[in-house]
């Protein structure tokens, strides 16, 4: 079974419903049937619900978040990831974050519609488009 962890973006093109990006919601499908397992940073799920909550209002926001983590599970940020982020020389604290949780989980992907934001790493960061054709030969 593949493991990955899912960006931000990719996570707010579910809850928001964003018609433009429809493999995000076949993500989401897949997970649900336990076929992949995916993991949200747990330092990104503020950002999430801060993002939808203006868009779906905030009972809206928080019952979609609810559901979308009975099947993206949390994954806990320590103090450690904060240092090894704090060590890597990258443009942006947040995806130094996200990439630090995603090697102590061993995932196979970061699933992203910004992957040039984690080409310093050694995980393979991928579209949503991608990680479908991935999976699906």
């Amino acid at each position: 079974m593949k493991i990955i962890l899912i960006d931000t973006n990719v996570a707010l093109d579910i809850l928001l419903q964003r018609q433009d990006y429809p493999n995000a919601k076949v993500i989401y499908l897949l997970a649900e049937k336990n076929q992949i397992a995916c993991y949200i940073s747990a330092s990104a799920i503020t950002d999430i619900f801060y993002l939808s909550e203006k868009d779906l209002g905030k009972k809206i926001a928080k019952e979609a978040l609810k559901t979308l983590l009975l099947v993206f599970k949390p994954a806990t940020v320590t103090d450690n990831h904060i240092f090894q982020a704090l060590n890597l020389d990258w443009d942006d604290f947040e995806d130094s974050v996200q990439f630090i949780v995603g090697e102590s989980l061993s995932v196979d992907y970061i699933v992203t519609r910004n992957t040039e934001d984690f080409s310093s790493g050694s995980i393979p960061a991928i579209t949503p488009e991608q990680f479908i054709k991935t999976i699906t030969h």
